[in-house]
């Protein structure tokens, strides 16, 4: 076993520690992971998806995520054993539980929770101090603000107060938008970094109007990039917001602003931060999703490195992009603060000479609390721990969300719908936050919340038919396939009660969805009427919140998740984004 004061030695900080009952193979494989040598001279710490994940958290990553087309069998697109293989990683190390879903259940009690803003508090501040005054920076990617009961109460103010705690220098935002311009404001005034989104623009009327904008000029909502002086070097930090924000939520929320990926006007500023801005490196602070950013890095130049996010993908390794000037790096850092991206930089006049990246995983076991962010958590969450702390249910099995077509949280959440509201059929969106909850763990109304914790949650029950019901799957399918990375949002699939149905990924839009029948066998036809219940629509609703209704139907006792979201998938056999044992 190793020893205490020789991992303290080791780890060069007195803040990190590692519980004597853990293996001293896992001390010893991870250790090494926070002693990031020091090179270059810029040091850029990143994290995104968070979603405001204060404390650790189990989090399952994905057994299906499937690259289609060109994307076959390329990052992110790698799943279980490929992605083993493809980064030389041992199934049996915290490495694979942190990045994978292979063997998850066995690995998650002796590798424990990850993430938590307490632990990455300590490990930031380290590698802030290793790198020098004044030689680094952290950036959120987004989504750090939403996620949780507690921030969709305080409308992501909570977030803002642990982002400022935690140093965060810039960031730029998706989730953010969903509270509404009034809350976002007040957010940012009390937010200690700069936003940034050079891809959000008035649109014409609240232009003609004189809606508030940074720049009146050009439309822009927010500041577009910022310019820091690091190391003897000038690094320019663009903002890019969710492209596609009225398009996957509800226009309500921003009436007056305009999104989109914004290629030529992406370009425009990387150039005139390149010339009349003299800058010596160029990052995006992405939240496009990877496979947009791998596309955007082909065809604009001047970039050094895209710091992604959206997709929630954990990537150790960047992906150099050739384009007609060069080369861009794209990363893309996982989600639920289980991730922290260490990018160093070597920059001589002009351009980036040489970069190192590590992605590393946020161990809570191994990673001593900071006291004062610690001391932050606990007195921001105390109002709502009583009420919050309510044991719903025990899980008889593991409850979790990603995976790009099933996960048995949506499960459990269709199955509420259908019981409560009376439904044949029940939708649910493929959400990709939320933390896993184990076997044999207490479901509480916390737990709940940190799944369906939105500003929209009011469920419904309407009318469909078969035909439209297929047109709602094919639809959201197209979203996710689209052989165009630019005609995608970076979502899973809706999730489905009451019916199974094929897919084929690879088959163009109204080909991909067959064989659509109810749970009794009998096939859904496209003249009949359905009665369907669902939650998170674009149009305003007046039922009950999905929180209220998966609660009561916990309360209940009702755990079996019967009848719930079957899908067989066809032309994906040997597609290394798939876990077929899944």
């Amino acid at each position: 076993m190793i020893r205490r004061r020789d991992f303290l030695k080791a780890s060069g900080a007195a803040a990190l520690a590692a519980p004597a009952l853990l293996r001293s193979a896992y001390a010893a494989e991870t250790v090494s992971l926070y002693d990031v040598e020091k090179f270059g001279n810029a040091r850029i710490l990143h994290i995104t998806d968070t979603h405001a994940q204060l404390r650790p958290v189990f989090f399952r990553e994905p057994s299906v995520n499937l690259g289609i087309g060109e994307m076959w069998g390329k990052p992110p697109h790698l799943v279980e054993r490929a992605f083993l293989d493809r980064y030389g990683i041992r199934p049996d190390s915290a490495e694979a539980y942190a990045f994978t879903s292979f063997e998850f259940e066995k690995y998650a009690g002796r590798f424990g929770r990850m993430g938590g803003f307490a632990h990455l508090k300590t490990l930031i501040d380290k590698l802030r101090t290793d790198a020098g005054d004044h030689r680094s920076l952290l950036l959120d990617g987004g989504d750090l603000w939403q996620g949780t009961g507690l921030a969709n109460a305080m409308h992501g103010a909570d977030m803002v107060s642990a982002a400022n705690l935690l140093g965060i220098d810039a960031m730029t935002g998706h989730w953010e938008f969903t509270y509404g311009e009034e809350a976002l404001r007040a957010n940012l005034t009390r937010f200690k970094g700069e936003f940034l989104a050079q891809n959000v623009f008035l649109t014409e009327e609240a232009a003609f109007n004189d809606a508030k904008a940074f720049d009146r000029g050009s439309g822009r909502v927010f500041k577009p990039a910022t310019i820091k002086e690091i190391g003897g070097a000038r690094i320019a930090v663009i903002g890019q917001a969710f492209p596609y924000v009225p398009i996957a939520h509800p226009r309500r929320f921003t009436p007056d602003w305009s999104f989109g990926i914004r290629e030529e006007e992406l370009q425009k500023l990387v150039d005139a931060l390149r010339g009349a801005d003299k800058v010596d490196a160029v990052i995006l602070l992405s939240h496009n999703g990877m496979d947009v950013d791998l596309k955007l890095a082909s065809r604009v130049t001047g970039i050094d490195v895209i710091l992604g996010g959206h997709t929630h993908d954990a990537v150790p390794q960047p992906v150099a992009v050739k384009n007609a000037k060069g080369a861009t790096l794209v990363t893309n850092a996982g989600s639920n603060g289980k991730f922290l991206a260490v990018l160093d930089l070597d920059i001589a006049k002009g351009h980036v000479a040489d970069a190192r990246y590590r992605l590393l995983p946020i161990y809570s076991e191994l990673l001593k609390p900071d006291p004062a962010m610690q001391a932050l958590i606990d007195q921001t969450q105390q109002p709502q721990v009583a009420a919050w702390s309510e044991k719903l249910a025990t899980s008889d099995r593991l409850l979790y969300r990603r995976g790009n077509f099933e996960g048995a949280t949506d499960d459990l959440i269709c199955a509420a719908l259908r019981r409560e509201l009376d439904a044949e059929i029940a939708l649910s969106p493929g959400f990709r936050w939320g933390p896993t909850v184990l076997a044999g763990q207490s479901i509480m109304l916390e737990d709940v919340l940190a799944q369906t914790a939105i500003s929209y949650p009011e469920t419904y029950v309407q009318r469909m038919t078969g035909a439209q019901i297929k047109d709602v799957l094919e639809d959201v399918c197209d979203n996710l396939f689209n052989a165009d990375p630019y005609l995608q949002q970076g979502g899973d699939m809706v999730r489905t009660g009451g019916f199974s149905y094929r897919c084929s990924p690879s088959e163009p839009i109204g080909r991909r969805i067959s064989d659509l029948a109810l749970d009794n066998g009998h096939p859904l036809h496209a003249g009949k009427s359905y009665k369907v219940a669902g939650w998170a629509s674009m149009n305003a609703q007046d039922g009950r919140p999905v929180w209220d209704v998966v609660a009561s139907h916990l309360r209940d006792g009702q755990l079996v998740l019967t009848g719930t979201n079957k899908v067989t998938l066809s032309g994906v056999d040997g597609n290394p984004g798939f876990a077929s044992q899944s």
